[in-house]
């Protein structure tokens, strides 16, 4: 991996303002630290430090110190600093980008939008720091004076997965450090050294020692249970699975944190006979098949209207047959690997549990000689409900279509799961749009578009798919709290 600055290429934590290894590594640095493979090749990027417990209780102590003076710098002072790390984000994109595709294994190309993605997100909460109003409530007797004011919620623990290892950081640490909130990162252990160069260009841009903490490590429910359980964290926003989210959430219960939790996701799209059907598969290509399937609001679950579900199963197999397969830096390849060998095999164990129940393969179905890690792109057909890839989250390059009747059934079978992310609609019919948009038990909804996520919406999910909101001028009050002042003893004239 050749970077224009290799200094972006951290392997320790951060910890206070400085680089460096987890508690006892400098003794045993091969006991305590971990290695970052490319997941097209197997092939070891960097080895890097592991934090642990006590490193994780060492952070919490230093955010608390910085916590103090962090929220007392203007909003205009926390704005500059953000504004400062942004621009260094779009100087080091391209390094940035190489060090995301090859520690993930999306394409390049999809690598370095996500690297400008991210960057929206510290642009925009850097201009939502001087924007954190309070009220002024019309008063209940004479003499006195009622309003509301904003404060940080306090340190802040963030817990970030490997699908988004550029823009889940951002789109959590921009509104907290925006809010003056000082912030212990803990990314995923598949993709930290995309965060660990974020953390870096963070210092770069002055914020103070202590405000930002950076935990890579492959003790994560040690380090998690820390954090969860220290009462001086005051708030957890973590992204990942509904299962380690529920869990975190317990941990969580005897401090009475506050929580911000993007979970699972089961996206339906519904197809009706009168959307325009060619866009209709371009948005479904679109969604299904970015980061190779392994996006949140990737559409899971496709349901089409049986008078066009031929013609459009005719549509999609040609699109999805002309997808190119390959490593993540090979010019033109749109499907790079998944993210491990674990994560093939509940793909393949998905597909052949579809067959097995009567689906049918239209292309794909099975592994590449490019490597263990790669799934060809699939198409599935005649699809049911009972199947288990139209009851979780497939997370893989895998399309499962299935017919529908009417518009009733469409909604009954799109609700019928436990998350609540994401959904997509495709017609002409405006009354039909809105009623489906009122309908669906999700936080999102496209309409004739899948491209749905910026940093100005509120990204977030009902049900089971979490808590809170990320993005646009909602996701900062996630990290702040709300006081009331009541003010007495005002002499009338």
């Amino acid at each position: 991996m050749q970077l224009a600055d290799p200094s972006l290429l951290k392997t320790g934590l951060l910890l206070n303002g400085v680089w460096q290894q987890g508690h006892g590594n400098a003794v045993n640095s091969a006991v305590n630290s971990f290695v970052v493979s490319n997941p097209a090749n197997a092939l070891a990027v960097a080895s890097v430090s592991s934090a642990t417990a006590l490193d994780a209780e060492q952070a919490i102590w230093h955010a608390v110190q910085a916590q103090a003076l962090w929220q007392q710098q203007l909003a205009s002072e926390r704005a500059l600093l953000l504004k400062s790390w942004y621009r260094l984000v779009l100087e080091h994109q391209d390094d940035l980008a190489l060090i995301l595709a090859t520690e993930q294994g999306k394409p390049l190309s999809e690598a370095k939008a996500e690297i400008l993605y991210a960057a929206s997100f510290i642009e925009w909460f850097a201009e939502e720091a001087k924007r954190l109003y309070g009220d002024l409530i019309p008063s209940t007797a004479r003499g006195r004076r009622l309003l509301t004011i904003k404060q940080p919620v306090g340190v802040v623990a963030a817990i970030t997965p490997w699908n988004f290892p550029a823009a889940m950081v951002t789109r959590k640490l921009a509104p907290a450090l925006a809010a003056g909130c000082a912030v212990i990162l803990k990314p995923s252990e598949l993709t930290p050294l995309t965060a660990l160069a974020l953390g870096e260009l963070a210092q770069r841009a002055g914020f103070p020692p202590g405000v930002l903490q950076l935990l890579p490590t492959i003790e994560a429910a040690a380090v998690a249970q820390v954090l969860c359980q220290s009462p001086l964290v005051r708030k957890l926003t973590f992204t990942g699975s509904t299962q380690v989210g529920k869990l975190l959430m317990r941990q969580c219960a005897d401090t009475v944190k506050r929580l911000s939790l993007e979970l699972g996701g089961n996206a339906p799209v519904l197809v009706f006979a009168d959307a325009d059907l060619t866009k209709a598969v371009a948005g479904v290509m679109a969604a299904k098949f970015r980061n190779a399937g392994q996006t949140c609001v990737c559409i899971n679950r496709i349901y089409v209207e049986r008078s066009v579900y031929d013609r459009f199963n005719s549509l999609l197999s040609e699109e999805i047959q002309q997808l190119k397969l390959g490593d993540a830096l090979t010019p033109g390849v749109q499907i790079g690997p998944l993210i491990n060998t674990a994560a093939v095999q509940k793909v393949s164990a998905l597909v052949q549990d579809a067959i097995s129940k009567g689906a049918r393969l239209n292309c794909g179905g099975q592994g590449s000689a490019l490597g263990e890690s790669f799934y060809q792109p699939t198409l599935l057909t005649e699809v049911t409900q009972e199947m288990q890839l139209m009851q979780q989250e497939i997370f893989g390059p895998v399309a499962a279509v299935m017919p529908f009747d009417t518009e009733q059934q469409a909604i009954a079978i799109a609700n019928q799961s436990a998350a609540g992310l994401a959904a997509y609609l495709y017609s002409s019919d405006i009354g039909r749009l809105w009623r489906l948009a009122e309908a669906l038990e999700v936080g999102m909804v496209g309409i004739n578009e899948t491209a749905i996520s910026t940093e100005v919406i509120p990204f977030g999910g009902v049900k089971e798919s979490g808590l809170g909101r990320e993005g646009s001028r909602y996701g900062i009050e996630e990290y702040l709290e709300i006081k009331h002042l009541c003010w007495g003893g005002l002499a009338q004239s």
